[in-house]
Formats: structure tokens, sequence, C-alpha cells
């Protein structure tokens, strides 16, 4: 009696889950006409991936695709090579169908998604052919973050007007924070994207979340209905890009809080997905916190989390990873001593952010402050450039010439002949302590500069004067500096003759760019 009420008990459980599940069918199809409705005469892509953010499908050899979706899915194509999808007012790609017939829940602060309703007899997605270059270029920001309309318009002004010539890229990606918890503001947020005239792609960030959200595959409502998934992929050329939400909010260890990682469903799609992708090809993924702990302590991210994503990648040889969060710049390589198993060290990128040190300092005579951040790195964005299955980064401080790489900090005079403690100090914005940095006066011999971690003197400098002011200064005070992890010094020369020298660093990057800068000093005769 006693097995048969288990197994009555089993069955049940078994059967609401089967119940609970439902299929989606429809068509990935060319829509020659551009009416985003598939007609008799258009033809089906085959081959193409879809996925419901677990499973990955491939459609036939019509374009027919059959996925298995619940109460709560959002069903998405990863765009092929060489096709593009239609884009919204917004200009973000129509890749994705949600289905939420219950809808988000009712008391949450910011609107979530409306109730979907039954499911359509066929849920097609409309793509076009496009010719893809194997050479091309995208824009990167971090955490634009703005916590009201006026930081918004910061964001416009210094940023978004900053770019110029934005069809030069073929796409755009924000790392996370795109805003500052009013997610009200991701509606004016996107419009300020879309001046830019290019697709863009966004990643969810912790000030994105909705935080009365109980559990964490709640804590999204909004950004769904604002930008649709918060993971998901497609290809452009020979590179492969996937975005993944790595933010589990609420935090399961107290209920409060979050904590970086990824749940299982998140790691099944990526493993999914990546059975399909050549291993040859590069891998960009993007996501909002850096992996490694050292961002934010040793419970910043799960470790389990981790060893699975970097097992997930191991067999892949061409692998970028880009994270934003910190409001700082660094580069990581992750090694066996982080649980990578791969062929070389693992990049990745943790970019400056488009807030800097969340729109910091004065706006005396000023239509923005410089929101420089607190390991000396100016405010501004990136430059993804992928060639084939080989990339490089070049970081674009706002309203600076492109070759703004490397800020010199020296002192303006020095006694002839007098032994000093002053040392010059160079703040590559790109750098790893790998990097050669050399340094010369005049015409003089190159020489190698000393790597170190320690607070950027500039920046010391900028909160020194804005605690000596005898006045308030308007704006907000920068945040306290951190140890830079792309800073070198050395002995400044005082053996020269009086009058004027010239400082000039030279910085060679991980790609083999040489970076310059320079600085005068004088020697006066004692």
């Amino acid at each position: 009696m006693i097995h048969r009420i288990l197994f009555l008990l089993v069955f049940s459980c078994l059967s609401q889950f089967i119940f609970a599940q439902s299929v989606i069918t429809g068509f990935v199809f060319n829509d020659q006409n551009s009416n985003r409705k598939k007609d008799r005469n258009e033809k089906g892509i085959a081959n193409v991936s879809v996925s419901n953010g677990r499973d990955v499908v491939v459609t036939d050899a019509q374009g027919k695709y059959s996925i298995s979706v619940g109460s709560d899915n959002i069903v998405f194509v990863i765009k092929p090579s060489g096709y593009q999808f239609h884009m919204d007012r917004y200009n973000s790609p129509q890749f994705f169908y949600i289905h939420k017939p219950a809808g988000s829940p009712a008391s949450f602060k910011y609107k979530g998604v409306s109730r979907t309703g039954g499911i359509p007899a066929s849920v097609d997605f409309a793509m076009r052919p496009v010719s893809e270059s194997t050479k091309f270029s995208a824009l990167v920001f971090g955490d634009p973050q703005p916590y009201n309309l006026r930081e918004l318009d910061y964001f416009n002004e210094s940023i978004v007007q900053d770019i110029r010539n934005a069809g030069n890229y073929s796409f755009g990606i924000s790392l996370g924070d795109l805003v500052g918890d009013d997610l009200t503001l991701h509606e004016p947020y996107k419009k300020y994207i879309s001046t830019l005239g290019i697709p863009w792609y966004h990643v969810m960030g912790n000030h994105d979340m909705n935080l009365d959200a109980v559990a964490d595959s709640l804590s999204d409502e909004s950004f769904e209905e604002n930008f649709g998934p918060n993971n998901y992929a497609w290809n452009y050329a020979d590179a492969h890009f996937i975005i993944l939400d790595n933010i589990i909010y609420p935090d399961p260890r107290d209920g409060k809080g979050y904590i970086g990682g990824f749940r299982q469903d998140q790691l099944d799609f990526l493993e999914n997905n990546l059975r399909h992708i050549d291993k040859n090809n590069l891998l960009v993924i993007s996501y909002h916190i850096p992996l490694d702990n050292a961002a934010g302590g040793s419970n910043h991210f799960r470790d389990a989390d981790r060893k699975r994503f970097f097992a997930i990648l191991k067999d892949f040889s061409n692998v970028l990873l880009m994270s934003a969060h910190t409001h700082f710049q660094e580069q990581i390589y992750y090694t066996e001593k982080h649980g990578w198993f791969g062929k070389q060290p693992l990049h990745e990128y943790n970019a400056g952010t488009t807030s800097g040190d969340w729109y910091s300092g004065s706006t005396a005579n000023k239509a923005f402050p410089d929101g420089t951040m607190r390991d000396g790195t100016p405010r501004g964005y990136a430059y993804l450039n992928i060639k084939q299955n080989t990339y490089d980064i070049q970081y674009q401080v706002m309203g600076k010439p492109a070759d703004y790489q490397i800020e010199i900090y020296a002192p303006k005079v020095i006694a002839q002949n007098k032994r000093t403690s002053a040392l010059i100090y160079a703040n590559f914005f790109m750098g790893h302590k790998t990097d050669l940095v050399e340094f010369r006066v005049g015409d003089g011999k190159w020489k190698k500069m000393d790597y170190t971690e320690s607070a950027d003197p500039n920046y010391m400098k900028s909160l020194m004067d804005w605690d000596a002011s005898e006045t308030v200064v308007p704006g907000r005070r920068p945040s306290n500096a951190l140890l830079s992890t792309h800073l070198w010094s050395a002995g400044i020369p005082f053996k020269l003759d009086a009058g004027e020298h010239i400082i000039e660093v030279r910085a060679t990057d991980r790609y083999g760019k040489q970076h310059t800068a320079k600085k005068t000093y004088r020697v006066v005769a004692d």
C-alpha cells in the first residue's frame, strides 16, 4: 500500500511536469520582401540554432523547428553568419519570442512582461542575407549606470555624442548596469543608444534587476520586457558571441544581496550551444561581473559555477571574456591556479566604464564631470577589432585622440645633480603587468620601467585638490583611490643640463602595438 501511494505521488509529480511542458514550432525564414511575415513563396533557412534558454535545436531542411517550453521561457534564434534580423525602433535585433502566459508578478515595483496568452500556431523568425566581412569592429560600453535623468544626459553628451561614424562598427555591446536601479531609465537609455544607428546587444547588470524578486529566475522580469532574453548568442563572420547573466539574486546563502555565478540552465545552454560551434572560431563571451574573486573578495563568484564554465570552454582555442562592474580597468588572465586548463591563459577584459567613477568630479564650467576611475583610467569605451578568429581591443578615452593611451606623472621641476626620491609614473590604461613599458629623456637610451601596484598619483592629486579647496566644489567628490594594475615607475634623471627636458614613455601591448606619451619637466641649476 505504501509503495502504491509513493508510486502515485511520483507519477502525479511527473505528470504535472510533463503536462506543464508545451511545444513551440515555427520557421526561421528568408524574409525576401522584408514584411516580417512568412509568405508562401519565402523559404526557410536550414541548420539554424534555436534555443529556449537551456536546450538548443536546429532547423530542418525547410527551416522548421520545434522546441519545448514551460510557463516562463524565451525562445530565440542564434543568428547564423551572413544574416541579420529586423530591428525595432531602438536598433535592438528582433530574434526572440517571449512565452510567459501568466505574465510577470504584478506586485513588482517596475513593470515586467504582460501576459502572453496561448502559443501561436507558428512562431516564425524573419532574417535577411547580408554581407559580413571577416574583419570588423564592435563598440563596447561598460556600465553606463545613470541613477537619474541628469546622469543619463551626461552619458549621452559625453559618450554617445563622442562617437563619430558609428556606421563603421558592426554592432555594440553594453556590459551591464545599463542604469542605476531605476528601471524606468531603460527606455530613455535605449533612445540614446539608438541614435548610434547600429544593432546593439545588452548585458544585464546587478543594477538592472527587479530587487523585489524572491528567486533569481524572477530578477530579470523588467529586463525581459525592455530588452528580451538575458542569455543568448549570435554569429558574425568567423566569430561567435554569447551574452550571459552572471548575477545570482537573491544570494541563496542568506537571501540578501547578490553573488556572481550561473544557474545550471544557463551553463546547460552554454554547453548545448557550443556543440554547434567550430572549436577554431573566436568565442567572445560577455557578462557583467568578472570571474576573478580578487575583484570583490573571496566570496565574490561561486567556484563551482566558474569551474564548470571553464570546463565547457576548455577545448576552444580562441576565447575572449568581457566584463565590467568594477569601475576600473584590468586585464585578467586565468590559468591552472584558477581552474582553467586550456591550451593558453584565458583572457578576460574587465572594461573601464562609460560612467567612469559614477560620474564623479567637478561640474564647474563643464557640461559633464570627468569621472576618472579609481585606478586612474579616464572615462571612456572600447573598440573590439576582430579579424577572422583573432582580436585586439583599443580603449578610447572620452573626448581625447585615439592615441591617448598613457598618462604620465612627473615632478614639474627638480634640482640639477641632486638625487631625489621623485619618480616618473606611467599609467598605461590597457596595460598588464607582463607588458613592456620603457622611458627615455630626450634622445637618450630607452630604459625599462618597473611595474608597481600602487595608487595613481595623478588621481591622488585630484583627490587632494578637492579636499584642499576652500570652497564647496560643485559635483560629487571622486571615490578614494585603489591600487592600479597598469602602473609603472622609474627614477627621474637629474644629471642633465639645466633647462626643459622631454620624458617619453613607450608601451608595447599584448597585441604587439606600441603606444607613446610625452611630458616635460625642468632641471634647474642649484
